[in-house]
């Protein structure tokens, strides 16, 4: 599907890999959800809902970083993590902070270990779709991230669906928050958030209508967990990230099915700060996933779905 009036579709590049990813085997893992909370241009400090967050997830306080500040402590780890900001337009009415442009540019500074994504509020409409445009052609995103109970939306809904053309057309990835939100979770009236957008099974109707669209349904679906694992079963080029939830709570049949049929299709990610890489793999390591599997899920499906070098064509 491609929308009447735009340039002729571009051959997809390989994306922002920096020469030190194409010895990407050597990293001990690949985290696919990783958010940026902060500008290089403010000051430190607790970021807004830090407070709830932290609590919910028994961090204390949540403190954001800065793309740098996040490269430093992913190459300290010899790890790759994938980046970025969320565009809550129309739930707020301000602008990211960081803005997409930002986090693209300095993730580009450190391209050894950082992948940048974007964000943009389907709200935005045809502006954010021009926007969509100029960040995968000239600022090497190679993916935009969505949250449907923060931005209000069904992922079905026919108004997004000219910001998946672009991502479609430029072949970029879509990641949708799927399941519960740690995000006003526990606050007066779960902070206005309702969990009907985050359901998965819109997601089907996205993977049909754009057949050559990459989809990374993002976090265990709860309470939707075998939604998910039926569409990424049924179509081939959706995925399922692993972030948001410790290990220890990953539903029986999300592990089993990780460790099987989808062990081609099943990514590490952590949600940091929330969650770091340090507790994540901790907890996966007790899981039941053989070790033949391990490396697919750590690195070789995100490689692969992200084109690094060497590491072949997803879908």
């Amino acid at each position: 599907m491609t929308a009447v009036g735009t340039d002729p579709p571009p051959v997809p590049s390989p994306g922002p890999a920096a020469p030190s990813l194409d010895r990407w085997r050597e990293l001990a893992g690949i985290d696919v959800h990783v958010h940026v909370h902060r500008s290089v241009e403010h000051d430190a400090g607790p970021v807004e809902s830090g407070g709830q967050l932290g609590e919910y997830f028994g961090i204390g306080t949540m403190h954001g970083r800065t793309v740098p500040e996040i490269a430093e402590h992913y190459r300290a780890r010899r790890m790759a993590a994938v980046v970025f900001t969320v565009d809550s337009l129309s739930a707020t009415g301000e602008e990211p902070v960081p803005g997409n442009r930002e986090v693209a540019e300095l993730a580009a500074q450190h391209a050894d270990v950082l992948v940048p994504f974007a964000s943009i509020d389907p709200a935005r409409g045809a502006a954010g779709v021009r926007e969509a445009r100029i960040l995968a052609r000239d600022h090497g995103v190679r993916g935009f991230k969505f949250h449907p109970g923060v931005q209000r939306f069904h992922p079905d809904d026919r108004r997004a669906y000219p910001l998946y053309e672009v991502i479609q057309e430029y072949g970029c990835i879509a990641l949708f928050h799927t399941g519960q939100t740690g995000v006003g979770a526990g606050s007066r009236g779960g902070g206005g958030i309702r969990l009907k957008y985050s359901r998965p099974l819109a997601i089907d109707d996205v993977a049909a209508d754009f057949p050559d669209l990459d989809i990374i349904m993002a976090h265990p679906s709860f309470p939707w967990q075998d939604e998910a694992l039926s569409i990424a079963l049924h179509k081939p080029r959706v995925y399922i990230d692993l972030s948001g939830w410790s290990p220890r709570y990953f539903p029986p049949q999300l592990v089993r099915y990780a460790d099987t049929l989808l062990r081609h299709k099943v990514l590490f990610g952590t949600d940091y700060p929330v969650i770091t890489p340090e507790r994540w793999l901790e907890e996966f390591a007790r899981l039941p996933i053989r070790d033949s599997v391990r490396p697919l899920v750590l690195r070789e499906n995100a490689a692969r779905l992200l084109r690094l070098p060497g590491a072949g064509a997803a879908g």
